[in-house]
């Protein structure tokens, strides 16, 4: 059964440092929630919490409108899945799979039937036999979470799960993770510095930085209109170009800003002057006129061909750096000049805080 979890100003304490600050947050039933920052966000530090692998130091986490800060992790019907496989190596996999129900002596009957189960929905029917030193890293994650969903919890929570597997491999577990929401349609929490991850698996992402959150939203909502310069940045990839530039002036058509070594204009007036940040993904920059309007003329510093993309890594005028992302394979040479264009409705500006202007 789908659970609602609820954060109504969590706050978290080591001593005399806070490092998590009043966070509030409603994940609604049968919701994929990724929580996605940079490495000391707090992220893990939250789903423990969540989990009651840490207590929390104030505020109130609710599950399904019941306060939970006390109630211990194994009475929460919460089931976790680690960085790390932690698996019996002297077990075999229906052992491992098996352990903690006959840890909670539950009838041998319901045992294999939950572990028969779950060993058809990851298709590891053919490795129940085996030791985990036989498994690939993604067999032995599918072991992994094969351990929880026979728990049958309401809430799954992934802790960075596909770290220590290779890229094929993350990719592959990635589909597979999103194809068992769509299954049983739990609620599930991940955890992962990968926003690719985030992008493609959630219905919300929560965006941390030290301890506090940034933006909650759907991957595209996120991705079209991020609230700050933090999360424009860290949501894309490759990343947003951030050039510095200048607000010279607004009317009726729009605001002009000084940037690049050039002038341009987006489509809307600005609450703002003097100094700013002028935000364009790479993916929306054109090199071909009637691209959009004008942005700047730039030096090619380097190329990569990707077969369906070609990067081209660039300079302005006034030496900044811009990345450029074209579709298709273009031969663009190095220390050559490029014209670049804009769509000014999918250009962003930052003020001098960070905030979306």
């Amino acid at each position: 059964m789908a659970t609602s979890v609820e954060l109504r100003k969590v706050v978290k304490r080591y001593g005399d440092v806070e490092v998590i600050h009043g966070v509030d947050l409603t994940i609604d039933p049968g919701e994929f929630a990724v929580f996605v920052g940079p490495s000391g966000c707090g992220k893990s530090t939250l789903l423990r919490m969540i989990a009651g692998l840490e207590p929390i130091s104030g505020g109130d986490m609710m599950i399904d409108g019941q306060r939970m800060n006390e109630v211990p992790a194994a009475k929460r019907g919460i089931a976790m899945v680690f960085q790390s496989y932690a698996l019996y190596p002297h077990m075999s996999v229906y052992q491992n799979l098996a352990f903690g129900l006959e840890t909670a002596k539950l009838p041998k009957t319901e045992i294999t039937q939950r572990v028969n189960q779950a060993a058809a929905i990851l298709q590891i029917e053919p490795l129940l036999k085996r030791k985990p030193k036989q498994l690939s890293g993604g067999q032995r994650q599918r072991v992994a979470i094969g351990r929880a969903i026979v728990r049958e919890p309401n809430i799954f929570l992934f802790d960075e799960p596909l770290s220590n597997l290779d890229a094929e491999l993350r990719v592959q577990m990635r589909v597979e993770i999103a194809k068992l929401h769509n299954d049983l349609g739990n609620t599930m929490i991940y955890v992962t510095h990968d926003q690719v991850e985030a992008m493609t698996m959630a219905d919300k992402i929560v965006v941390l930085q030290a301890g506090i959150i940034e933006q909650v939203g759907a991957p595209l909502d996120l991705y079209n209109n991020p609230r700050n310069r933090f999360v424009a940045g860290f949501i894309g990839s490759p990343k947003m170009n951030f050039l510095e530039a200048k607000i010279d002036g607004s009317d009726a058509a729009g605001t002009k800003l000084i940037t690049g070594g050039s002038s341009v204009v987006v489509n809307r007036k600005l609450d703002a002057t003097g100094d700013v940040t002028f935000g364009v993904r790479p993916e929306h920059i054109g090199i071909t006129e009637g691209s959009g309007v004008p942005l700047a003329d730039v030096t090619v510093d380097l190329v990569e061909h990707l077969g369906g993309q070609t990067m081209v890594y660039a300079r302005t005028a006034d030496g900044q750096s811009l990345t450029i992302v074209v579709d298709g394979q273009v031969q663009v040479a190095p220390g050559g000049k490029l014209a670049t264009y804009v769509d000014p409705a999918r250009c962003h500006v930052f003020a001098a805080d960070g905030r979306t202007l």
